[in-house]
């Protein structure tokens, strides 16, 4: 297999030292990395997880933290531990201006002010003394995000896939045991699907009684043998390319290929996957999913629905049955964070060597004073962010390559990809 080259790549000795392995994974406040990651925007939940609970407990770059929606339906992302007593403002009171402790009645609007304190004798201006940790939050296709990073906020991007118009989405969620990193290190690596998501998954198949149609078609899809891969930064991130055996530079996957876009965000055909990290140990991954509406349905959806995308059975074994399966199996047992001094990295590995590299010069320009990549100022350049993609949404359809990988957890995937395969060619 070729490879091209990574220019400045790491010789033959990329793997690093304890030292720097710590710099790129741990996310706290106050580390390299965590300083990085707080210049961005991130996926803390769907909006219709608040529908039978207006408040919930949030992790995220190692705070703990409490979102709620007042009776006014404003957002607010709030301390968890209530300032007076320390209890945990998870059980609060959602209410007009804010959410109350459900202790001794002390109230925080979004801003983090203390508004009420009841128990304070009358002209008492203590409560104007006292603010609790609070960040921006905004809500966009069906998501809520949160910003913990320096005044002044940037924009949130407006990434095509959560602004286009008549289509449909799902989400699907699951909170994975192990560090960021190793989720995205994941999307640098081509070459893996053709082993983990072919032949293991051909193998995963022969052992199970029953056909899986849907599985088939992406072993079908991904099992070719690598013959050429390729690695480009570009404005937003680095786009990966492949040439598979019997396939040429001319196939959208290499002419056009698919990106991850920095620093968490991976992009495959009509689908985001989101990389939270919530700790140094565990990752908040959304499956973010654009389908289009079968001809005759209504194009508007009530709620995005969201839904749980499990990571092991019963019997505490890794659900393997399926590709996003697949890869949290491969994340998960590389440890909670991967011991990357250890590692024997070789010419396959060149995109994970490079998104290595793109950290640390997005480390120095935010150490510099910088804006580092994606950090979006002018709202004329925000109002769609265009990412190429290698085929239309409804040719995706048709030949039933939605599936990114969350198979068979989505509810509506199977339902948009039958409609699809049965209309008419006219339509659409």
């Amino acid at each position: 297999m070729g490879a091209e080259p990574v220019s400045g790549a790491e010789g033959r000795t990329p793997m690093l030292s304890r030292e720097e392995n710590e710099r790129l994974t741990r996310v706290g406040p106050g580390t390299p990395m965590g300083t990085l990651l707080r210049r961005y925007w991130f996926p803390i939940a769907a909006t219709a997880d608040l529908d039978a609970n207006p408040v919930k407990a949030i992790k995220l770059l190692g705070e703990d933290l409490v979102l709620f929606r007042d009776r006014r339906g404003r957002l607010g992302l709030i301390a968890e531990r209530c300032p007076h007593r320390r209890v945990s403002m998870r059980y609060g009171i959602p209410e007009e201006d804010g959410l109350r402790c459900c202790y001794h009645g002390w109230m925080f609007d979004g801003q983090g002010r203390c508004v009420e304190m009841p128990a304070e004798l009358p002209g008492s201006t203590f409560k104007d003394r006292v603010r609790t940790p609070a960040y921006p939050v905004e809500e966009l296709g069906g998501l809520v995000f949160a910003y913990l990073g320096p005044e002044p906020a940037p924009l949130l991007p407006r990434w095509d896939l959560l602004v286009m118009d008549n289509v449909w989405r799902d989400i699907g969620v699951t909170v994975i045991p192990c560090n960021w990193m190793q989720c995205m290190e994941n999307s640098l690596d081509p070459v893996h699907t053709e082993w983990l998501h072919g032949r293991y998954y051909e193998y995963v198949m022969s052992r199970n009684a029953g056909k899986d149609a849907g599985g088939e078609r992406m072993v079908e899809r991904v099992i070719g043998h690598h013959l050429k891969i390729g690695f480009d930064v570009f404005a937003h991130g680095i786009v990966k390319r492949r040439v598979r055996l019997g396939g040429s530079e001319d196939d959208p996957a290499w002419r056009i290929g698919h990106p991850i876009l920095f620093p968490n965000i991976l992009r495959v055909g009509w689908t985001f996957q989101f990389r939270v990290p919530t700790d140094d140990t565990h990752t908040y991954h959304v499956m973010y999913q654009v389908l289009p509406v079968p001809p005759g349905a209504e194009p508007t959806q009530e709620r995005v629905p969201v839904y749980q995308i499990p990571i092991t059975d019963e019997r505490g074994e890794h659900i393997t049955n399926f590709v996003l399966g697949q890869d949290m199996m491969a994340w998960v047992t590389q440890g909670p964070v991967a011991e990357r001094d250890l590692e024997k990295l070789c010419d396959s590995d060149q995109g994970v060597i490079l998104f290595r590299r793109l950290l640390r010069e997005q480390l120095a320009v935010v150490e510099a004073g910088g804006d580092p990549m994606n950090i979006f100022r002018d709202a004329a350049t925000n109002k769609c962010i265009d990412i190429p993609v290698e085929y239309s949404l409804i040719e995706a359809a048709r030949a039933r390559r939605l599936a990114t990988g969350q198979a068979p957890w989505s509810a509506l995937l199977d339902t948009v990809e039958n409609a699809w395969a049965r209309a008419p060619e006219s339509a659409g």
